[in-house]
């Protein structure tokens, strides 16, 4: 039988005509091999395991089961009951004796679980490179870093491995890797999926975030993970602002289009600005300078000082135990005082009352999800900088407590992937997947990519 996509609607329809979740669970595990990626999974459910659970499944009925049969995978951040959770640090490892709330909640309506995804070790980069477990490859191309933190998430979304995936977003860690691979990340509302049985980075700005092939498919996932959970000290009920459709979209002003002579990812973000004109959207040009404040702040004072908090007992004891790059910014929390924290947190309360009319302006503003494409080399040489830039329009999203949408755009002249983001308040959920699905309403990852212009 040939290879089935893996996005819901097509899935689903195959299953209604005799598909069985056996069949797909052995589809993925001979695309692995063929793709034989082994960097992807840091551990991968053996397919004895997964075939068991899927005979295990309650007979099909998608009105109590509707993601009946759907195949997942998990960042290793994220707790999966009786597997280990590492964080992409073997000393830290732990096997958890239960689910984290959202992994539950999926299991519960049928999603079955195929593996847990590599990460920048302790969800701290946007590029995808920092791990002991190796460097999952860009489902385009070898050569560009695959986007981080959640780098294992967003390729098994790409290259049909699993319907869609579990990321967490702290800083733009779900949206830079979808931008990257041709997908769709969705940065929910801060509190919006529950985060208990998740590893923190910043516990007070991190986000569980979802890669999908399709937005349709990124609401559908949300919808039956997002909740209230009493267990989680930082969930929130959400409170959906309104549902009428947006219309005013702003986009940074010329001065602020920053590509870091990235040429053709400019071209692609000027291209997508032009077919979203053609939409019947009014385009308005922002100022971006407040919200370029906001994310210089995210690697200064508190959040800084918040990683270290978040493994501040395993690093005392295992220093060694780090990555390099991921222990030396993280050590940079030890030169920060609580002088400096209360300063940083100062501005940032000045910075979102200087940004808030801007929502009085549009209802959505539209910027380029990764700015540039940095080479694995581009890494090695500098290994803070590429990162940084990669945050350019990503970091402010969390500290502003605003929602966010990434999705696939035109391709680069060179065919390579180039998104852009949606970003509106919190609670816009619900009014960013319209969007986002009025932009692109089709299907992404690599089978779902223009082949003429894909490169091999």
């Amino acid at each position: 039988m040939p290879d089935v996509s893996l996005d819901l609607s097509t899935l689903e329809a195959a299953y209604a005509g005799g598909l069985t979740p056996e069949t797909v669970l052995r589809q993925i595990h001979a695309r692995l091999a063929a793709i034989d990626d082994p960097a992807i999974f840091i551990d991968l459910i053996p397919l004895s395991e997964v075939l068991a659970h899927a005979r295990a499944l309650p007979p099909r009925d998608l009105g109590k089961y509707p993601l009946w049969g759907i195949p997942f995978a998990i960042k290793d951040n994220i707790d999966l009951a009786g597997r280990p959770t590492t964080a992409a640090c073997p000393a830290f490892a732990y096997v958890p004796g239960e689910d984290a709330t959202l992994v539950a909640r999926l299991k519960a309506v049928g999603a079955i679980p195929v593996g847990k995804t590599n990460l920048d070790q302790f969800a701290t980069g946007l590029v995808g490179v920092r791990s002991p477990y190796g460097v999952p490859r860009n489902a385009f191309d070898s050569d560009i870093v695959p986007g981080g933190s959640s780098s294992g998430s967003a390729i098994a979304v790409a290259q049909g491995l699993a319907s869609f995936s579990l990321g967490t977003d702290t800083a733009g860690s779900g949206r830079v890797p979808a931008g990257l691979n041709n997908l769709v990340g969705l940065k929910p509302s801060l509190g919006a999926l529950s985060t208990r049985g998740v590893v923190p980075a910043c516990r007070t700005l991190d986000c569980v975030s979802i890669f999908a092939l399709s937005v349709g498919d990124a609401r559908k996932v949300f919808d039956i993970a997002a909740g209230y959970d009493a267990a989680d000290p930082y969930s929130r009920p959400r409170v959906p602002n309104n549902s009428a459709p947006m219309r005013r979209v702003g986009v940074p002003r010329n001065a602020d289009r920053l590509f870091f002579g990235d040429t053709t990812m400019q071209a692609a973000f000027e291209a997508a600005i032009s077919q979203f004109a053609s939409l019947n959207v009014e385009m308005i040009d922002i100022d971006m300078s407040d919200f370029f404040a906001v994310a210089q702040l995210l690697y200064e004072g508190p959040w800084v000082a918040e990683r270290r908090a978040a493994i501040r007992d395993f690093m005392d004891k295992h220093p060694d135990a780090l990555h390099p790059v991921t222990r030396a910014i993280i050590n940079k929390a030890d030169s920060i005082s609580a002088t400096d924290t209360f300063v940083a947190m100062y501005r940032l309360v000045e910075l979102r009352r200087k940004t808030e009319p801007v929502w009085s302006e549009i209802d959505a503003l539209m910027v380029p999800t990764a700015p540039l494409a940095p080479t694995l080399t581009d890494l090695v040489a500098d290994p803070i900088t590429p990162n940084s830039r990669l945050g350019t329009y990503t970091n402010f999203v969390n500290l502003l407590d605003l929602a966010a949408l990434a999705v696939p755009g035109p391709f680069r002249t060179d065919g390579f992937p180039a998104g852009v983001t949606f970003i509106a308040p919190r609670d816009s959920d619900h009014r960013l997947a319209d969007l986002g699905a009025r932009f692109f309403p089709g299907i992404g990852g690599r089978t779902g990519s223009p082949t003429s212009k894909a490169r091999p």
